[in-house]
Parts: structure tokens; sequence; C-alpha cells
């Protein structure tokens, strides 16, 4: 894992896009990029990287090296690059355990590239890669994407080919410092800069497998993944680069790494199915040219869970004396450094570890939301690769009552104790208690796993009720049906229900499917349709939820056979709104929170018929 610290701003480049163009006269004092790396040496990471400005332009570079080589850490570089076209001081360097170089090229050629970055420095960058290349580095050269650059990529891409074990990666400009300063100078559309880079990437794909090499390799950075059809695994950033925090020049601690300056617009975004892994897009970009050139996607599944990774055992404070607790060891080491959703500190029996999650499938936005708002973290005591029986398997995770008086309570990532009790069964039971009251014709959707065998067997048995079970997985409808002599299974679709079951169900249910189906206001209105005057309609289903587990077991999990089949990962409220945007009325509903599993239920009534309207709406009515 590795630690960004930035030595300072100034630089021998001028980008017109620079970041920290208004800060370029502030350097870092060599004292305090010492402490820093102290610190990322304390906090686990290891490697640091240094960045600025131009760090290899500082004079303290190879002392600062050598202070990480002696805290025994890796070393890295993000850079211009032209300095390391001096093979005697990049041999200094790989000396010092140089492992990772981040390095800025933005054209195959001096006439783009030093028109990007307003010096003569082509030769200089361009000669750093023959100096790095086959150096066994993780080496990777980022080209930023401006108006400027946009029509010449394929010019870059013919450049780096000589070198097989390089990474080129494509990044749409930022609006910040001269990206902000020269945005209409600088800027290009968005749908613009995607086709360019996917032209690219294509292009480079092409001729690397046509000259049967093994590289160079390419990916996009900053740039909405519904706009890179085929590319998205392509993406790359900080996090994917595996850096955890990062610091800057007066900052007294070290901040996670973090993408609040890029947005997912709701009315664009929500339910998008890359909404998880996809950047989105630049605030600055969006405030000037608004959204209207986003391609949400809806029609592919996603996880509904993802694991917070065991790293390491945190010592305890010890006891504070004549208090009857510890004192808390994250406030007394520094709560900057953990990201409040994606770290989780759990506390049990005077031990404490360090989990974190770097899954792609959720945003921060939805892992900070899960964590801390809904309170969905369960430690995973199944070692089973999908947990099967949540009530055994999963133990709920709470915010420890230290955190209840503590004033940095809404910046800290949290501790977090074991809560001894089967939420699931307890939360589960009114669903129970809702279906044994059911009397007539019983329609479900979604049907496969059966969760309310028993029950429903129970009523079909009594002839109390009839039962219909509309699935769309073919296997699970023929093992129902040879397990389920008291039913009868169709196959099919919610969304594509007949006009023969029109009128028809006193009760429909959707039970732990409604995030199954593909478009649940098609559904809706379906379901609406097949119930009678009066009639019922029951959803039940999960958010999302993270699960703490050790590294052997997350490995076994990821590396498994199971697949995602989830649409979305909808809360009571984002079904509600799809739910009651027609007749029918709300009569019961349950959120999901920090106190309770991560189950909701939602109940609907059809308003009666008016009067003189007459159904038989007896168990053997509806079904032949």
């Amino acid at each position: 894992m590795k630690a960004l610290i930035k030595v300072g701003y100034g630089c021998n480049d001028h980008c017109s896009f620079c970041h920290t163009l208004d800060v370029r006269h502030i350097d870092g004092e060599a004292r305090e990029i010492h402490q820093k790396i102290d610190r990322a040496k304390a906090l686990g990471h290891s490697m640091v990287v240094l960045s600025g400005g131009e760090p290899t332009i500082r004079p303290e570079l190879l002392a600062w090296a050598d202070h990480v080589v002696a805290l025994d850490m890796d070393f890295g570089l993000v850079t211009n690059g032209r300095m390391l076209s001096y093979p005697e001081f990049t041999d200094a360097l790989l000396e010092r355990r140089l492992r990772y170089v981040y390095l800025s090229l933005h054209g195959g050629t001096a006439k783009v590239h030093d028109l990007m970055v307003r010096s003569e420095a082509f030769e200089e960058t361009y000669g750093a890669l023959r100096v790095l290349s086959g150096r066994g580095l993780d080496l990777t050269a980022n080209c930023v994407v401006t108006r400027h650059n946009v029509e010449h990529l394929r010019g870059l891409v013919d450049a780096v080919l000589p070198y097989e074990d390089l990474s080129l990666n494509f990044s749409m400009v930022e609006p910040k410092g001269g990206g902000d300063a020269l945005f209409e100078h600088l800027m290009p559309r968005i749908t613009l800069a995607a086709e360019r880079i996917r032209e690219a990437i294509e292009y480079g794909d092409a001729r690397v497998r046509d000259s049967g090499a093994t590289g160079p390799r390419f990916g996009h950075g900053a740039i909405p993944l519904c706009l890179m059809p085929g590319l998205t695994d392509r993406y790359g950033d900080l996090k994917t680069h595996r850096f955890a925090s990062m610091t800057e020049i007066g900052e007294a601690d070290f901040y996670p790494v973090d993408d609040r300056n890029k947005v997912q617009p709701e009315e664009k975004c929500r339910g998008c199915s890359l909404s998880g892994p996809c950047p989105g897009l630049y605030r600055g970009y969006v405030e000037v040219f608004g959204v209207a050139e986003l391609a949400p996607v809806f029609d592919r599944p996603r996880s509904n869970s993802f694991n917070y990774v065991f790293e390491a055992q945190v010592a305890q404070v010890p006891r504070v004396p004549g208090s009857a607790d510890s004192a808390c060891p994250l406030y007394a080491d520094g709560i900057t450094p953990w990201d409040r959703g994606r770290h989780l500190f759990v506390e049990h029996e005077g031990r404490i570890g360090r989990y974190v999650a770097r899954t792609r499938d959720f945003s921060d936005e939805e892992i900070l939301s899960l964590k801390h708002d809904l309170g969905q973290v369960y430690v995973d005591v199944s070692r089973k690769p999908a947990p099967d029986d949540f009530a055994r398997d999963l133990v709920h995770l709470v915010r420890s009552s230290r955190c209840d008086p503590c004033t940095v309570r809404q910046e800290c990532t949290g501790m977090f104790t074991p809560l001894m009790e089967d939420v699931f069964t307890r939360d589960d039971a009114r669903v129970r208690e809702i279906l044994g009251e059911l009397t007539g014709a019983v329609l479900d959707l979604g049907c496969g796993d059966g969760p309310y065998e028993e029950v429903l067997e129970s009523l079909a048995v009594a002839n109390t009720i009839t039962y219909l079970g509309v699935e769309p997985d073919r296997e699970r409808v023929l093992e129902l049906r040879a397990r389920w002599p008291w039913a009868t299974i169709e196959e099919g679709r919610a969304e594509e229900l007949d006009d023969r079951h029109r009128g028809r169900f006193d009760h429909v249910l959707v039970l732990r499917s409604w995030n199954h189906f593909a478009d649940p206001a098609r559904a809706i209105d379906q379901i609406t349709r097949c119930l009678v005057p009066g009639g019922t309609l029951t959803i039940v289903d999960n958010v999302a939820f993270g699960l703490a587990r050790g590294a052997r077991l997350t490995r076994r999990a990821e590396g498994s056979a199971s697949s995602f089949e989830h649409y979305r990962n909808d809360r009571a409220g984002e079904a509600h709104r799809v739910a009651s945007d027609g007749a029918l009325s709300l009569i019961e509903r349950r959120d999901v929170g920090p106190a309770t599993s991560n189950q909701w239920l939602l109940r609907y009534r059809l308003p009666p018929a008016s009067a003189g309207g007459t159904r038989d709406s007896s168990p053997a009515a509806g079904l032949d």
C-alpha cells in the first residue's frame, strides 16, 4: 500500500492544466517530508511515493529516498520524468528501492507534448522511458487529454509501442488550477474525449496483438464508464494503483484518497449498473456543460455485498487510571488517515482489528452510507465463499458505545463491536406473520429460492391459499415443480405477465426478488393489473452489506464461481418511489437502520372496487 507525499509545488514544466497553478511558489521543508515519511511507516504503508510539483528537482530527493529505505519501505515517484532521463541519477534511485514511477507524457512528438507542458521537455520526458523500461519497475505514463492533444492520441500510442512493460493511461483534464482558469481553452467535450480515448486504446491493442508483443497496456481515467463501453475494466486511478492515503504541504497528517471532485448526477446516474466502479464526471464540467452526454446503463447485474479485508491488529491504548474504559486508540493516534467508509475497526475482547474495503463494485458514497447511515456491516463467521444462512453465518457489527459522547464522531471512521443478537430472524418474523395471514389466490414473483416454503406449503395444503409461483430461471422452475406438489410453478418474468393473470390475485408477493427485476416500474404495472380490488402487494428485499473477513477467505470468496444476480441494491425508499407511482396505497413500511438487519419491507393495497362490484376471491378462484 502506497502513501503519497507532496513535497512542494515548484516544477520545471509549465503545464497549462497544472492542478497547483496558484501555489507553485510553495515548497515543503525537508524536515516536514522526513516526518511524514516516518508517519507513513507508522501507518503501515509499504511504499512512499513523492509527488509535487516536481519532486526530482528537489536537492533533498536522495536523502528522502535513503530515509524511506532505512524504514524498510519501497520508494516511488510521480514525475514529469525529465531528470530520470539521466541514467546515473536513475541508477542512484534504483539503488534506493525505486519501484514505482508514474510519468506524465502528453504527446508522441515534441510538437504536441511541449505545447501541453509549455516547455522544451519532450526529449527528456520521452527519453526517461528508454532509461526506465526493462528495470523491473511498475511503470505508468499518464496523458492528460485536453483540446490541444485530443486528436493526437494515436501518435502517442505509436511512440510508446517499443516499451512492453509500460502502462499508458489517458485521463480527462481536471477543472482545477490551470484546468479551471483556462477551462474554455482546455476542456474538450466529454463525449469527444471518450471517443478518441476509446479509439486510441483499441488501436493500441490491435498494434500490440499484431506484433505478438506482450505490451504496452492501455487504460483510461476520469471518464464516466458509460462512455467507455467494452473498456470499463481498463479504468485506473489512485485507488487502483493502491494508494491508501496522501498529504499535501502544510497538512498535519495523511488523508484518504478520494473522488470528491467528481459527481454521479442523481438525475442521470441513479440506478446505473456501472455506478459502483464509475468515477463519475468532474463537478466543474457538470456546472458548465450539464449531464446530457451521459448514457447510463441499467441492464447489467451487480454485486450486493463487498468485503472488508483484515489488514492488521491494532494495539489497545492502556487503560486510563481511574477510568472504566480505555482511551480510544483511534482518537489518540489521529483519525484523519482512515477512510470513514472504507476502513473498519472492530473491537472484541480487548483486541482491535483493522479492515479495509478496496472494492470497486461500490462507490465511496455507497460504502459510507451503508456503514454509517444503515449500519449494515457484519463479521462473516461462516468460512463459506458466499454466506447462505445469514442468521448463522453473520454477526452484526454496531458502533461502539465509546463513540457516543465523542466530539469527532461524525468525522471518524468509528469503532465497531459485535452485537450478539440474531437480527435476521428477529426482523424476518414480521414477514412470516404476514404470510401466515394470507388467504385466497397468491402470486409469488421470483420464487426460485423458496425462502418461506414451510409457511406457504402449510397454507396451500390446508386450502387456505392457492399458489402460483413465477420464476425466470428454468432449472429452478423444474426443481420447484418436483419439490412442491402443492404449488403451480410457471417460467416467466414479472415484467412480462400475460393477460391470463389479469385481476386474478388477492395477494402478490415479491420476496427478495425486487432487486432482481430488470425493470421494476414495468413489473409494478403488471402486478397492479394482476391484483383484485382490495388486493395486497408485499415486497421484501435487502440492501447491500459489508463483510469483515480474513484475507484467505476473501480470496476464496472473490475467486468463487458465484455470479452477480442483482440489478440494483434498492432501499425501501427507492423501491417505494417506483411502487407508489400509480394506484397502490402504502399500508406498511419497515426501513433498514443500524439496529436492524439488512432486510426492508413494503406493503401496498389496491383500492377496493366501487360499490356494486363483486368478485369471487375464494381460495379456489382464479387458478385453473
